[in-house]
């Protein structure tokens, strides 16, 4: 991590609080986050990060490059097009980190937004292969690509081969099934499985796919389709309130019987809330003076908070939590074993 530049920030309460907060932003991290390793476990993480451009105060971004750094592979959804706020955290994550990202999105229901995957060179590679997906003709949803392109890119972390593809899947309105949004679950996830049959290999789709519970129509169309989803993912709600499950990690793989990239019981899973560390309900004194006037003049208390906690601090940071996942990526023991037991050995794991 690059923070040298902290002691450039003039103010000195500001530089002060920059440093407090990151202190205690580390310590939670260490207790929630499991440690990075060198070669035994890859930490696989996806982050909507709210309206992700050039709008964030220098400190925000000192606390998102934090915990972005504590994971080797993170999805980024709702990335603003000109990638400036994206740079200035690659800056501070330092130059063994790197990110491969689309093009925005045109047109209204896409919001002018990119994807990105920013990954730790120390520990995930690159397989020169990424792309946007686009629809044949006669896979189109009512006659439309998906209102955001998903975006697929193949990585190798220790013996973990696998292609990944984010999403950020359409919301529209807030009736109790949207079915543009379930056709998009519906047709990334049977797309994805398809070509995971063709080419007989991994694939792993995370991101927002805006679904409210674990047990309704959206999520079901996910599993449906050939996608397993962890109980431990499914525990962890990713929306600020902690009620909405609208993120997710679902994985297709070709399974063995000894090579497992996540066991219940023994890898771990979770939804970071930042809101312990920074831009606590305990802080709206601190940036009050900064809000707009308009949020402040002739409005309670009860509504300036509902703004801080609702807006404010989400656009500072993001009204998503990153949920993460930690796989196994060293099959060494497994593999010799298996050649021991003179098993038809190969390098594709599972999920159980």
């Amino acid at each position: 991590m690059i923070y040298t530049s902290i002691k450039k920030i003039k103010d000195v309460d500001e530089r002060k609080r920059i440093i407090d907060k990151l202190i205690t932003l580390r310590a939670q991290l260490d207790k929630e986050i499991p440690e990075k390793t060198a070669s035994n476990s890859l930490l696989l993480a996806t982050w909507n990060i709210r309206e992700f451009g050039d709008n964030r105060k220098p400190e925000s971004l000192y606390y998102i490059a934090e915990i972005i750094s504590r994971f080797d592979l993170v999805a980024v959804q709702e990335v603003a097009g000109n990638k400036k706020g994206l740079e200035k955290v690659m800056a501070i994550l330092g130059k063994n980190w790197s990110y491969i990202a689309t093009d925005s999105t045109e047109g209204s229901a896409g919001g002018q937004e990119c994807m990105a995957f920013l990954y730790d060179t120390n520990k995930v590679t690159f397989k020169n292969l990424a792309g946007e997906i686009v629809l044949p003709k006669d896979k189109l949803i009512d006659d439309l690509q998906f209102a955001r392109t998903p975006f697929c890119v193949s990585f190798q972390s220790g013996w973990f081969k696998f292609n990944l593809s984010t999403v950020h899947i359409y919301y529209g309105d807030t009736k109790k099934i949207n079915e543009r949004r379930l056709k998009e679950i519906d047709c990334i996830a049977k797309f994805l499985t398809k070509r995971a049959k063709k080419e007989d290999f991994n694939y792993v789709l995370l991101g927002d796919f805006n679904i409210p519970k674990v047990d309704c129509d959206y999520m079901k169309a996910l599993e449906n389709n050939g996608f397993y989803i962890p109980k431990a993912i499914k525990e962890h709600p990713t929306d600020l309130g902690q009620v909405n499950h609208y993120d997710q990690i679902a994985f297709n793989l070709k399974l063995t019987d000894s090579m497992t990239v996540f066991k219940e019981k023994q890898q771990k899973s979770g939804a970071f809330n930042f809101t312990k560390s920074v831009y606590t309900d305990e802080d709206q004194a601190i940036y009050q003076p900064l809000f707009d006037k308009k949020y402040v003049d002739n409005k309670t208390e009860k509504q300036i908070a509902q703004y801080y906690k609702t807006k404010w601090r989400t656009f500072q940071m993001s009204d998503h939590m990153p949920l993460w996942v930690e796989l196994k990526v060293d099959f060494s023991e497994q593999y010799l074993e298996d050649l021991k037991k003179g098993v038809a050995a190969n390098d594709l794991p599972k999920i159980e």
